[in-house]
């Protein structure tokens, strides 16, 4: 039995991988180039958009601890991550352009996967289907898919960071070093003293932003990924103790502290790109150049993408889903990817992955898996499918999602125990389930 994934993101090629590794034929749909996006660059599968980091690697960091159960299940995308990856301290960033290349060719070489280059308007209801379409999900499909579900779509609106020539950085002023000295000092990092600070805020604070068509004047914000002059209109001294807290950054020639710091993380392999961590923005290309050229140590810099904005799309999953991933509505079709309500990179390879793993075990009546919620995918697909929720916001990883640990009155409060017992936990419970379920 053939399986169609429709999109060519992380999520659809991780779960087009998963069953193709179980024996099992895929049809993955990609609308790219026929049709675009307006966030996409390229025509490649597995495009990273926003950022080319994965988050932390460290399994006491909630997004550490799902790549590690990820790792431990199986997941190809991880593993090509490994294999691209630059230096990010602790993080796992890759070279996306070497990252993109290298797994479409993966898939495009794989056996019993065909991709197939056009736009699906609709849900086949011809054979089992895999919905990783997408926060870019294209008009047609949304409106099949609202249909489909029962339930209007929900929007928010996410902002792509801008990036710059490393070459064109002024290292008189600018420095490396990661934060608390955790890893290889591979992120740059431009200091601002309380002068230079006000004055990037006052340029930020009044700078125009494009403007937003009718439809999305009621945007709603992740707000884990706001665009920068949002959190800025918060007060004054909110992005000091956001995106450019300074504390844990000393510049090794001097070793004095600072007011604020600007970080810049390295973009491709070559390292000849960064992108400017936490700057992902709205704001119109004249006022984005102007704010970067007031930054110390980028009074010159060459900006090769300015940020944008572009709509994401969402289900109500609670309504939709259950917890395999699969529909209340029709067994042979499962989400998968930021469409399902999870939000983050490794989030939607995730949750395509148990997609993938669930799909192939239902053509081959098996039951599905439903992970516990004491492992940080199972707390995440719980969540989102919660049925008590009366609105959902798009969530990643966190620790606060897991079921609670038994803990010794005396080391409740101790939060780096807590977090390891539960990543230790959690773990031992996917060791698990791989040798005697997958």
């Amino acid at each position: 039995m053939k399986v169609t994934v429709i999109g060519g993101g992380l999520a659809g090629s991780e779960a087009a991988l998963q069953l193709a590794q179980r024996g099992v034929e895929v049809d993955l749909y990609e609308m790219r180039p026929v049709k675009t996006t307006g966030a996409h660059k390229t025509d490649l599968l597995g495009e990273f958009v926003c950022s080319n980091s994965l988050g932390s690697n460290d399994i006491g960091v909630a997004s550490g601890l799902l790549k590690a159960e990820m790792r431990k299940l199986g997941s190809h995308l991880l593993k090509i991550a490994d294999e691209c990856s630059v230096p990010a301290g602790n993080a796992l960033a890759i070279d996306r352009e070497m990252f993109a290349e290298k797994l479409t060719q993966i898939i495009e070489l794989t056996p019993n996967i065909t991709v197939i280059r056009e736009e699906l308007t609709h849900i086949p209801d011809d054979s089992p289907v895999i919905i990783a379409s997408g926060p870019l999900t294209s008009d047609a499909l949304s409106k099949n898919i609202a249909e489909f579900t029962g339930t209007e779509h929900l929007h928010f609106f996410d902002a792509i960071a801008p990036i710059i020539e490393k070459d064109s950085i002024n290292f008189d002023i600018a420095f490396y070093a990661s934060r608390y000295d955790k890893g290889e000092a591979s992120y740059i990092n431009c200091p601002m003293n309380k002068e230079q600070y006000e004055n990037f805020y006052n340029i930020l604070i009044n700078a125009p932003r494009i403007e937003l068509k009718e439809f999305e004047k009621n945007a709603k914000f992740f707000e884990s990924c706001l665009p920068i002059e949002v959190i800025a209109s918060r007060g004054i001294d909110t992005l000091r103790f956001g995106p450019l807290k300074p504390v844990g950054l000393v510049d090794p020639r001097t070793n004095e502290k600072n007011y604020a710091v600007v970080q810049l993380r390295q973009d491709n392999m070559a390292a000849t790109l960064y992108n400017l961590v936490g700057f992902q923005t709205n704001l119109k290309w004249g006022a984005q150049k102007e704010l970067i050229h007031s930054i110390p140590g980028l009074e010159n810099a060459n900006i090769v993408r300015y940020g944008v904005m572009h709509r994401n799309t969402f289900i109500f999953s609670p309504k939709v889903l259950n917890r395999t991933l699969q529909t209340k509505k029709r067994k042979d079709v499962f989400f998968a990817g930021q469409i399902t309500g999870v939000e983050g990179y490794t989030e939607s390879i995730a949750t395509g992955m148990l997609a993938g793993i669930n799909m192939a075990r239902f053509i081959n009546s098996r039951k599905l898996i439903e992970l516990d919620s004491i492992s940080m995918l199972g707390a995440l697909c719980k969540y989102i499918t919660f049925e008590e929720h009366k609105t959902l916001q798009p969530i990643n990883s966190n620790w606060g999602i897991l079921d609670p640990i038994e803990m010794e009155k005396k080391d409740r409060k101790n939060k780096k125990l807590k977090n390891e017992l539960c990543a230790k936990r959690a773990l031992n419970y996917i060791d698990n389930l791989a040798v005697n379920d997958l």
